[in-house]
């Protein structure tokens, strides 16, 4: 799950990590009101979205005076703000970030996330503050200090030295970040975070290390443990059909393709998203309805699958264990009944109570295509996608 910069840095500020002083707004009005709380000239306007990119994408601007403030609130609220995190529709700005100016004197990047490969917590630093990440390691990867931390050992102080001592900081900056740094780490461990970043994190001239930005992701299947992050969901900035599928407890990702897919196990939806792409179609959305899937929940997938306008074609790969295969047909039939399907329905099955699945679709009276087996299912996806 996502939350918005301005969420963000209020876990920062319980955990004393240093901000800017600043206040959400989601009116012009409210705007100025913020701006003339905060009491100084000039304010970092921000619009609040869940995407990077935001200022190349004109939705960081600095106000100088109150007008300024008034205008550049009206420009960057009710925008539809593109940037490479977006895509080409881009996103609405219903809100924005009114901060304090600072007088900056360098930018610095710093990250916390876990690496599956290390079974650690990998901490990331860089003296190449506000560019992204990923230019930085192609193209000076030895600007990127890192440390991997044990999560049964937690985070040892030669660590935050070690990236102190690769940003080059000063000693009197080094008593500040070191601090900073292990407040991050258990804000981290505290909420099961999968990403905590700052971009920039800041000096400045009056040698003050502050987290300018503010971005913290966290572990979907960890938020029942979190039920106050759950306050930070912004459905807003979510794909509807996502919003729909959660309801159900539905792994649901919409994509960008023309054939849906439902299937049972992450491995292989993503296994059966290959094949979709090898029979020259697209992936219309990542679905996995789960070992222990009742017939209801079938239900719902097929339906918000075919709520997505850019399907032409559905593929239903699921291999019976928990779930057995007359359950799913039985769930694909009362969806079929309901739901006005009007493209193509490729079925394969294979396990637990085959045989009784296919004569519950065969005997449906339904425009069903069932597949033999997966080779079979792929040329029949494959006709789909020609056609």
């Amino acid at each position: 799950m996502k939350i918005h910069e301005y969420q963000a840095k209020e876990l920062f500020q319980k955990y004393g990590v240093p901000i800017p002083r600043g206040k959400v707004a989601l009116t012009v009005e409210e705007a100025k009101a913020a701006a003339e709380e905060l009491g100084t000239l000039p304010v970092v306007i921000k619009a609040q979205i869940h995407a990077g990119g935001r200022g190349k994408g004109g939705g960081v601007k600095l106000a100088q005076t109150a007008d300024e403030v008034t205008s550049v609130a009206d420009s960057i609220l009710g925008m539809t703000l593109v940037t490479h995190q977006t895509g080409p529709e881009g996103r609405l700005v219903r809100k924005v970030l009114v901060e304090e100016g600072l007088e900056i004197e360098k930018e610095l990047y710093l990250s916390l996330l876990p690496d599956r490969a290390t079974a650690t917590i990998v901490l990331m630093a860089s003296e190449a503050g506000g560019m992204d990440i990923e230019e930085v390691a192609a193209a000076t990867p030895e600007k990127i200090v890192k440390v991997h931390v044990n999560p049964l050992l937690g985070l040892q102080p030669f660590m935050t030295r070690k990236l102190a001592y690769g940003l080059r900081l000063e000693a009197d900056l080094v008593k500040q970040f070191i601090p900073m740094v292990n407040a991050l780490y258990r804000l981290c461990m505290d909420y099961d975070a999968s990403l905590v970043e700052i971009n920039p994190l800041v000096i400045t001239k009056d040698r003050r290390i502050l987290a300018l930005d503010a971005k913290i992701n966290f572990d979907d299947n960890a938020l029942f443990r979190h039920k106050d992050i759950l306050g930070y969901r912004d459905l807003d900035e979510e794909d509807p059909l996502e919003v729909e599928a959660s309801k159900y407890n539905l792994n649901y990702i919409k994509m960008d393709g023309n054939i849906g897919n439902m299937v049972n196990g992450a491995g292989l939806a993503m296994a059966t998203m290959d094949i979709i792409k090898l029979a020259g179609a697209e992936p219309a959305n990542f679905l996995d309805v789960g070992g222990g899937a009742s017939a209801e929940m079938v239900e719902n997938g097929f339906r918000i699958i075919l709520s997505d306008p850019n399907v032409k074609g559905v593929l239903i790969n699921i291999f019976g264990g928990i779930l057995r295969c007359d359950v799913l047909a039985q769930g694909v039939v009362e969806a079929t009944k309901k739901v006005n399907v009007k493209v193509p329905v490729v079925i394969r099955m294979e396990g637990t109570n085959v045989e009784q699945g296919r004569e519950i679709l065969y005997k449906s009276g339904l425009n069903l295509i069932v597949a033999k087996d997966l080779s079979d299912a792929a040329e029949k996806v494959a006709a789909i996608a020609k056609a």
